[in-house]
């Protein structure tokens, strides 16, 4: 139930009721709720994009970087509201700062599986036209 319905019922409830000392129950009620979800929704909503921003303007050149779009890449090259961002070699594009999500440490993976000759036994005995099974 959003905040719009449950003001509506306030209102509502608020309105049916004769004037005394109930009433400012509801105003009471009505504030609680505010203050309610202040502290759950909006609150910690804007840690989290206070946090982002500081991220996007500590982005230096040779950081690994996680786009909005999920795609990780090595900042080569920035400036105030732009970055060049390498997602493979000789692959660069330029972005806004904005669409930078976060910064990835050095040894946190891409989250790719390997492919190639070092692969286990198990993953070279799995069908290779399983669709489902791809190295992403």
């Amino acid at each position: 139930m959003g905040t719009h319905h449950l003001v509506a019922a306030a209102q509502v409830l608020a309105a049916s009721s004769k004037p005394s000392s109930s009433s400012s129950y509801y105003l009471i009620f009505i504030v609680l709720i505010f203050g309610v979800l202040y502290f759950v929704m909006i609150r910690p909503q804007r840690n989290r994009q206070r946090q982002a921003q500081q991220q996007q303007r500590q982005v230096v050149n040779g950081s690994r970087v996680r786009t909005t779009a999920g795609m990780y890449g090595t900042i080569v090259d920035s400036d105030d509201d732009n970055v060049l961002v390498e997602f493979a070699p000789g692959v660069r594009i330029k972005m806004m700062r904005r669409a930078i999500m976060n910064v990835v440490p050095d040894d946190e993976p891409d989250g790719l599986r390997p492919t190639g000759p070092d692969q286990t036994e198990a993953d070279q005995s799995a069908p290779s036209g399983n669709r489902e099974d791809m190295s992403i």
